[in-house]
């Protein structure tokens, strides 16, 4: 795997930018043979300025071929795809990869918040804890200090 495939977008929201992607479906086409037939690839307008549509997948559509065909009825050997096909499928993997390598960053990130989170919860309880000991501590020296006042004074309201 080339090294613009690892690389993961800076910004989180909506779809990632593309720019990494085809460049390396570029150094992807450039090695094989088909690349030399084909015409130059289109030019990258910067992305900076565009606003970013919200991420959905993206469908394609099935070959009328396959879709007319019964599985038991096809050959053991299928004729090469057409080159625009190949493209396709080679960027709809190379995107597949760099989606897994998202949700697994994103995963690694639930994770992490999750502990840290945990971790908060657990401080949070322990300083409760102490806070409530204090208080039962208060609450006892309170106590004994009115059982001392009622003690002092008992005998003033008896009777003589």
């Amino acid at each position: 795997m080339s090294e613009p495939a690892r690389q993961y977008s800076s910004h989180e929201s909506g779809r990632p930018a593309p720019g990494p992607l085809r460049d390396w479906l570029a150094a992807m086409k450039a090695h094989t043979p088909a690349a030399a037939e084909k015409p130059a690839a289109r030019p990258e307008a910067p992305r900076a300025a565009e606003p970013q549509p919200s991420w959905a997948p993206r469908l394609v559509p099935p070959n009328a071929s396959q879709t007319e065909r019964n599985p038991a009825e096809r050959p053991l050997a299928e004729p090469a795809r057409a080159p625009a096909e190949a493209e396709d499928v080679s960027e709809l993997m190379a995107e597949n990869l760099m989606l897994k390598a998202k949700l697994r960053v994103e995963t690694d990130r639930y994770a992490q918040l999750q502990a840290m989170l945990a971790q908060e919860i657990r401080d949070l309880r322990a300083h409760v804890q102490e806070e409530m000991s204090a208080l039962d501590s208060v609450r006892e020296e309170r106590d004994l200090w009115r059982a001392r006042a009622e003690a002092l004074a008992q005998p003033l309201f008896q009777k003589r």
